[in-house]
């Protein structure tokens, strides 16, 4: 065989360590989806009706997880901003037929998260707690997370010289200690709520029961993507809140999965075969000029 040319040893190798990579990337997709929606899992109930905007949710979040403080100036909450790399939740204002509401966008941690079932790494994992978080070790920066998410939550630092994946996490650390969530601590209008789905799903049944003029008969998050831990109670319809109309009520990794099966084959194990082989090449055309010299 020439020496510019690749041997079958080599052509093997490179193709087996793409196979392995796809057969990695199915495997962290199929074990990262909940088999289904499970009550015990944390959450957060949002009343918008006794939100107040005053963002203390906002500045508690950054504090915790030491991002910068959040610019508090009035013309924010009327940006209808979303969550980025540096603020993991946001309040926004909104004009709705009932009146001026208050609601705070964060991620949703969806019983079954579409941005976990994506991940080829399971850098993004679902803790039997509920909580949606994410592992530095594990990412490898392919940012499936992102695209796959209906509420665009995962945001990429792209600004950064080792970038990461940053959402909220439901303050995994806290509430695994015995605390509550930074903002839920910090609210001072009573406006979230912190514990079991369950829990917080018999709460907004009762509110909507003992108060029929003050709330929609609609928990959001009840079953929109499958259902979240992140649930809301409001006086507006919550497609005047900004809340995605088009969000229906079935988990997100099953209508996902046809697009998902092909991920690995179109952007793991072609680009790695090609990588191979160009190395292998490389490395051969070397061997070859250093006899020839």
């Amino acid at each position: 065989m020439s020496n510019h040319g690749i041997s079958r040893r080599t052509l093997l190798k490179t193709v087996g360590v793409a196979g392995a990579t796809m057969a990695v990337g199915t495997g962290a997709a199929k074990a990262a989806a909940p088999a289904g929606a499970r009550d015990e899992f944390r959450g957060m109930l949002i009343d918008t009706t006794k939100c107040i905007g005053c963002r203390t949710c906002e500045v508690a979040c950054a504090q915790s997880k030491g991002l910068p403080a959040p610019d508090l100036s009035p013309a924010q909450v009327d940006a209808h901003r979303t969550t980025s790399a540096t603020a993991l939740t946001v309040v926004n204002r909104y004009e709705t037929k009932a009146g001026y509401a208050f609601l705070k966008n964060q991620c949703m941690h969806c019983n079954q998260p579409a941005c976990a079932s994506a991940c080829l790494t399971k850098a993004l994992l679902k803790t039997e707690t509920g909580h949606v978080i994410w592992r530095a070790d594990k990412c490898m920066g392919c940012r499936m997370c992102m695209v796959s998410c209906p509420f665009d939550v995962p945001k990429f630092e792209y600004s950064s010289w080792n970038p990461k994946i940053e959402k909220c996490d439901l303050c995994y650390e806290r509430t695994t200690n015995g605390q509550k969530p930074a903002c839920v601590e910090a609210c001072p209008a009573g406006a979230l709520t912190f514990g079991t789905r369950r829990e917080l799903l018999q709460i907004a049944r009762k509110r909507i029961e003992e108060n029929p003029g003050t709330y929609t008969n609609h928990i959001y998050g009840e079953h929109e993507a499958g259902g979240t831990a992140m649930m809301y109670l409001a006086r507006a319809d919550f497609k005047e809140m900004g809340m995605n109309p088009s969000i229906g009520t079935e988990p997100y990794p099953t209508l996902t999965k046809p697009f998902l099966s092909a991920v690995p084959l179109i952007f793991t194990v072609l680009p790695t075969l090609m990588l191979g082989l160009h190395r292998a090449t490389r490395n051969t055309d070397s061997q070859g000029d250093q006899e020839r010299s």
